[in-house]
């Protein structure tokens, strides 16, 4: 779903065994970070995020990008400049530290990503096997480009 309360009522009331939540645990949108991934992590739900790169903005920003699947606004477009920036000053590609964002909560045991063609899914490969320093986090934080 891209929506998380009717996720987390279904963790609630429901014994399921994962969840997948769609465009609301990216370096956009961090609603999703709030309050699913600890109560899956409570009741040992595990949460597949998809929509890391927030409809291609992330992975490919620039005038033509899409979040939401709809063009990019320039507010948008902006503080994923911003980020980008953080991103290279610890020499890190910005979808690799997008990729790996929700990764870093226990409950998130999987990311998921779309590929068009092989060049695509090595690119996702190589984002997914970077290392992304906690600095670079910690500064997006910081900056208030993310949430803490």
């Amino acid at each position: 779903m891209n929506n998380c309360p009717p996720l987390e009522r279904i963790v609630e009331e429901i014994d399921v065994d994962l969840v997948r939540v769609a465009g609301r645990y990216n370096l956009l949108d961090q609603e999703a970070a709030h309050r699913l991934p600890p109560l899956c992590a409570e009741r040992g739900v595990a949460v597949l995020v998809a929509g890391v790169f927030a409809s291609e903005v992330l992975a490919r920003p620039g005038p033509n990008a899409h979040f939401r699947y709809a063009p990019a606004s320039a507010e948008v477009l902006e503080r994923t400049e911003q980020i980008r920036e953080v991103c290279h000053r610890h020499g890190v590609a910005l979808p690799a530290a997008a990729m790996q964002l929700p990764l870093r909560h226990p409950a998130v045991t999987a990311v998921v990503v779309g590929a068009r063609s092989a060049k695509e899914v090595a690119e996702d490969l190589a984002y997914f096997t970077t290392e992304v320093p906690e600095a670079l986090y910690a500064e997006l934080r910081d900056l208030g480009l993310v949430e803490a």
